[in-house]
């Protein structure tokens, strides 16, 4: 306490000075008009730079919530979609829709592990069997396909991404439905290899690429990318078609494991 009476006394002439010239500018202020308004002007400025300085601070806090929030949107929006339902008949339809049965729903999880510089990579995510995952279910982001279930405990899966050598992806060409196989060679975790395209097939760069819908684990329409380049190479007698995926897997966070609620019995059918 002593050094700060100290220090006022030693700038006391300081002090002064800051006090007359506070009080000489709100004499000013109060007494003129134009100066009142520029205060007043200015003080409303700083205080919304503040107030928005403060918002941007909070929002930034709260993404995770926002984020987690809109995921869930996303999941239900998805599980409303036309391509999960299976239509049933062609000539009954009712209030309470029989004519079509759900064939998709999603589950949503959080990534807390990826890897996308390995030649075989690998996903966990934050859900298991407690949340109705199981193994071979398909994997898909907000951008497309991301991988399938591969091993699965009562709180954690894990998923073999995309960018693995082991994974075959059945898609086609989305304009005009050629089938072809997507595999990953393993050299740019942005792009993918399409083979099977028979030579008399129309190719463009920047057609898209989509999920087939003939396997049990992707609904048909979910977006892969777009074609980059096309080529036939020597030996072939199809094309090697690189095709640049939508999903950047180096920025994936949320995920949407995606249950075949048929799967049991299409396999009991196929496997008679």
């Amino acid at each position: 306490m002593r050094n700060l009476f100290n220090f006022i006394t030693r700038h006391y002439f300081f002090f002064l000075f800051a006090l007359l010239q506070v009080i000489s500018v709100m004499l000013i202020v109060q007494n003129n008009t134009y100066h009142r308004s520029f205060f007043i002007n200015s003080s409303n400025l700083i205080a919304g730079n503040i107030y928005n300085i403060r918002e941007n601070i909070t929002q930034y806090f709260s993404l995770k919530a926002v984020n987690e929030q809109l995921l869930e949107e996303n999941t239900r929006l998805r599980n409303q979609l036309p391509g999960n339902y299976l239509k049933t008949d062609q000539n009954i339809f009712t209030f309470r829709d029989t004519l079509h049965l759900r064939q998709f729903r999603y589950i949503n999880a959080r990534i807390i592990n990826n890897s996308v510089r390995n030649r075989n990579n690998h996903i966990t995510i934050d859900k298991g069997r407690l949340h109705g995952i199981q193994p071979d279910m398909g994997v898909i982001g907000p951008m497309g396909v991301v991988g399938i279930v591969k091993d699965v405990s009562p709180n954690f899966s894990s998923i073999i991404s995309l960018l693995h050598s082991d994974m075959q992806i059945s898609a086609k060409i989305e304009k005009n439905n050629h089938l072809g196989t997507i595999i990953w060679e393993g050299f740019d975790h942005r792009k993918v290899s399409m083979l099977y395209i028979p030579p008399h097939v129309q190719l463009e760069r920047g057609d898209t690429i989509i999920t087939s819908g003939f396997s049990q684990l992707f609904p048909e329409g979910i977006p892969i990318g777009v074609i980059d380049e096309f080529e036939i190479r020597r030996g072939d007698n199809f094309y090697t078609i690189s095709v640049e995926l939508f999903m950047d897997f180096n920025n994936l966070q949320f995920v949407q494991v995606v249950q075949h609620i048929f799967r049991e019995e299409l396999e009991e059918v196929e496997n008679r």
